[in-house]
Order: structure tokens, then C-alpha cells, then sequence
């Protein structure tokens, strides 16, 4: 095992925001190729563009941040790759009342790499639904049928963990998590020819904005499939798999996210066929 492991996180945006002072994280601007001035003219905010290289940067309104996980996977050089969000981010294991002094620091991360090969969120818990009712209550429960579809034709061994994932009531949500590079090719693999099959089979016409970001939203679901089946298999020993806190760089505005939610079940349910 390397004595040294290098270790990069990008940090998903599409504004202008405070960021780590640190190497180890990588400011990505995701959706570029469609984020325009008040011109007309490409977007600069400073950071990597998710729309360099080799990347699928136009698919943002359905991807969300896995645009920039995308490019991470294709374009980063690193042992260790990893993702999380401009508000939310991997927690240390420092005290302070202020966001920005519990954000992970590589020197925090540094002694884990080698004997930990996947770091991920705290499980979110949603009490009394399951992840599949959760799903279905807010968004079109077609994407995650059609999902089921695609897994049992192209990955037909994952079906089993499928099922047994949808009647769980946690997991690990927001699509972050650092993982090993061989362990991040193999996910990306599965996950990305999955979703290329689930855009061509899902028709967005009808979809307001916010249902249209489907292939994001079944990712954080299939990405709990994918570690269990893992992890059943003996692929990744659970030692293997260390759980952090993950810390909010703003107060959470309940009120205006329930009523966000809201809008969106009404929405929902009005167009649901």
C-alpha cells in the first residue's frame, strides 16, 4: 500500500460561493455548457468547468451534480475521488460554531485513506416512510419501475438488494461520498450505464424542472443498491466503509423547504398519468 495517498473532492456549484482553502477540494461548476450570462455569454465563476474534457456537462437538468461526478471520474487523477455540495459538505472531527471550522480537512481524512476504502454521509432517515413510499409521494414512481427494469436486464444479480433497498427507511442520500479510484471506475460504470438506458426510456415533456432532475434523484437511491450488493458479495468488507457526519454551511429554511415540497407533491399529483 502507498505510504502517500492523493485525495481530490469536488465541490458541485452553479453560483458563486465560499470554498475551502485547500487542495484536496476542487471548486466544479456544474452545467456550464448550458449556464449563460445575462448576455448570453458562457457563464465564468472561477472554477472548473464540468464541461472540459471528456464530460456530460449538457445533461445537468437531468444528472444535478453528476455532471461533475462524471467529470471527476473521467478527468481526475488521484487515488482517492470524491464528491459533495457548495452547502454540504463531509464533517471533521473539530468543534465550532461556525460550518466553515467542521468542514473535513486532509489532514483529518490523511491517516483513514488506505484502511478505509469508501467514506460516506451519515444514513438519512425517513422515519415512517420507506425509500420507495418517500419516492413515490414526491416524484414519478415510474422512474424507479423503469429503473428495476433496466438493473434486472443489464445487472439481473443486483435485483434482489434492489427490492431489499426500496423497503428500507434510510440510506445514503445527496450522491456524496470519496471512494477508492478502482472502487469509483467500477460504481461509475455500473451507475452511468444505467442511467444512460433510464434517459432514453423516461419522457421529460411533461416534467416540470424540478421532477425533470430524475436520473439525480434515482441515483441516490441505486448508489445504496450498488454498496449493499457490494458488501453482500464480499466485493468491500463493511470494515472497509467509514461513515462521517456531514456538516450544512447554512441554516436549514424548513418552512420554505416544506412549502417546496409541497408544490412539488401538488404538481405531482395533478400530472401524474
Amino acid at each position: 500500500m502507498k505510504k502517500y495517498q492523493s485525495v481530490k473532492i469536488i465541490v458541485n456549484t452553479h453560483k458563486k460561493y465560499w470554498m475551502p482553502h485547500s487542495k484536496m477540494y476542487i471548486p466544479m461548476q456544474v452545467g456550464a455548457a448550458l449556464d449563460k450570462d445575462k448576455d448570453g455569454n458562457p457563464k465564468d465563476l472561477g472554477y472548473q468547468k464540468d464541461n472540459e474534457g471528456d464530460n456530460i456537462s449538457e445533461k445537468n437538468p437531468l444528472y444535478c451534480e453528476l455532471t461533475g461526478l462524471y467529470w471527476a471520474w473521467k478527468n481526475l487523477d488521484a487515488d482517492y475521488i470524491g464528491l459533495c455540495h457548495y452547502r454540504r459538505y463531509f464533517g471533521g472531527f473539530r468543534s465550532s460554531r461556525n460550518p466553515k471550522g467542521r468542514i473535513l480537512l486532509r489532514r483529518e481524512l490523511q491517516p483513514m485513506l488506505g484502511k478505509y476504502r469508501v467514506f460516506l454521509p451519515t444514513k438519512r432517515h425517513y422515519v415512517i416512510e420507506s425509500l420507495y413510499s418517500h419516492y413515490q409521494h414526491t416524484h414519478y414512481i415510474e422512474h424507479l419501475y423503469v429503473t428495476r427494469g433496466i438493473i434486472s436486464q443489464m445487472y439481473p444479480e443486483y435485483i434482489e438488494t434492489y427490492d431489499k433497498v426500496l423497503r428500507q427507511t434510510s440510506g445514503h442520500m445527496f450522491n456524496m461520498m470519496i471512494m477508492d479510484r478502482e472502487l469509483l471506475n467500477e460504481y461509475c460504470t455500473w451507475l452511468f450505464n444505467i442511467l444512460e438506458e433510464l434517459e432514453k426510456k423516461i419522457d421529460v415533456r411533461h416534467m416540470s424542472h424540478f421532477q425533470g432532475r430524475y436520473c439525480g434523484r434515482v441515483s441516490e437511491i441505486i448508489f445504496n443498491v450498488w454498496l449493499d450488493y457490494q458488501i453482500e458479495t464480499g466485493r468491500i468488507d463493511r470494515s472497509e466503509v467509514k461513515i462521517l457526519p456531514y456538516v450544512y454551511m447554512e441554516k436549514i429554511d424548513w418552512v420554505k423547504k416544506i412549502s417546496k415540497f409541497l408544490r412539488a407533491k401538488i404538481f405531482h399529483e395533478k400530472y401524474e398519468v
